[in-house]
C-alpha cells in the first residue's frame, strides 16, 4: 500500500462532485473522483493539479459491485489509505407514477441507492480496519419529502438516508464518522441553467447553490473532532421555500 491519504468521489460531475474533489485536495488528500465518462474525468485531474492538489482519476461504474470493490483496491495499492469517500451520484428523475415503467424505477434505484450501499460497505471495511475515516453521503429535498412526479427519486432518496443513519449508529464507536447532507435548491452551473432556463433566469443573485460554497461543508463535516460529530445538515439559499 501506498503512504498517502485518499479521498474517493464517487460521481464526480462538472458541479458539485467536481468540486468536492477539488476541496478536499486543496485540504491535502488525494482527491480520487470517479465517474463514468472518463474525458471529463481528465479535464477535472489536470485542474486540480493546475491548482497545486494531487489527484488521481479512476472511471467506475457505481452499481457495479466488482468495478467498484477493484477501484477501491487499486487506491489503496497505488494511492494509499482510503480517509474519505463520498458518494454523490446523480439520479434525480421526474415522472408522473402513471407513466413511470419498472425499468426506470428500477434504474434509479441502483443509481441513487444501491450504489450507494456499494460504495459504503467497501469503505467501512477498509476504514473499520484501520480504525477511522469519513463517508459522506450527497442527500436532497427528496430525502425526507416525497413529491408530486418525484416517486422514484424521493423513494431512492429515502432509502440512501436511511443506509447512512444505520451506518453511523453502527461505525460511529469504530471510529468511522458518517454523514448525510441534503442539498435543498437548484445548484448553480451550466447543466442547470440549460435544463431549466425559465426558472434560473428569475432567480436574484444568491439564489441558486455555489457547488464550492457546497463542498466546503462537505470538509467541515470531515474535520469535525470526534467528540462533535454531525450526522446531517441541510443547506439551501437563503430564498429557497422550505
Amino acid at each position: 500500500m501506498a503512504d498517502r491519504a485518499a479521498a474517493i468521489v464517487i460521481g464526480a460531475g462538472d458541479a458539485l462532485g467536481g468540486a468536492i474533489a477539488k476541496r478536499f485536495a486543496k485540504g491535502g488528500l488525494v482527491a480520487v473522483p470517479s465517474r463514468r465518462k472518463i474525458k471529463p474525468l481528465k479535464e477535472l485531474v489536470s485542474q486540480i493539479k493546475a491548482d497545486g492538489g494531487d489527484a488521481k482519476g479512476i472511471p467506475c461504474d457505481a452499481r457495479d459491485e466488482e468495478a467498484v470493490i477493484e477501484m477501491f483496491d487499486r487506491v489503496e495499492k497505488e494511492v494509499g489509505s482510503v480517509e474519505v469517500v463520498v458518494f454523490n451520484t446523480g439520479a434525480q428523475h421526474r415522472c408522473s407514477i402513471l407513466n413511470m415503467t419498472a425499468r426506470v424505477y428500477r434504474q434509479v434505484w441502483e443509481s441513487a441507492t444501491f450504489a450507494g450501499f456499494i460504495a459504503g460497505r467497501e469503505a467501512a471495511r477498509r476504514m473499520v480496519a484501520q480504525g477511522r475515516g469519513t463517508i459522506l453521503f450527497t442527500g436532497a429535498t427528496a430525502s425526507v419529502r416525497g413529491g408530486a412526479n418525484f416517486a422514484s427519486f424521493a423513494s431512492a432518496k429515502h432509502a440512501l438516508r436511511a443506509l447512512a443513519q444505520s451506518m453511523a449508529r453502527e461505525l460511529g464507536p469504530k471510529g468511522i464518522h458518517v454523514g448525510h447532507i441534503i442539498v435543498d435548491g437548484m445548484i448553480d452551473s451550466e447543466a442547470v441553467r440549460m435544463k431549466f432556463p425559465e426558472e434560473t433566469s428569475v432567480l436574484p443573485e444568491g439564489g441558486m447553490l455555489d457547488p464550492n460554497n457546497i463542498a466546503d461543508a462537505y470538509w467541515a463535516m470531515h474535520v469535525q473532532p470526534q467528540d462533535a460529530w454531525t450526522f446531517e445538515i441541510d443547506i439551501r439559499p437563503s430564498i429557497e421555500r422550505w
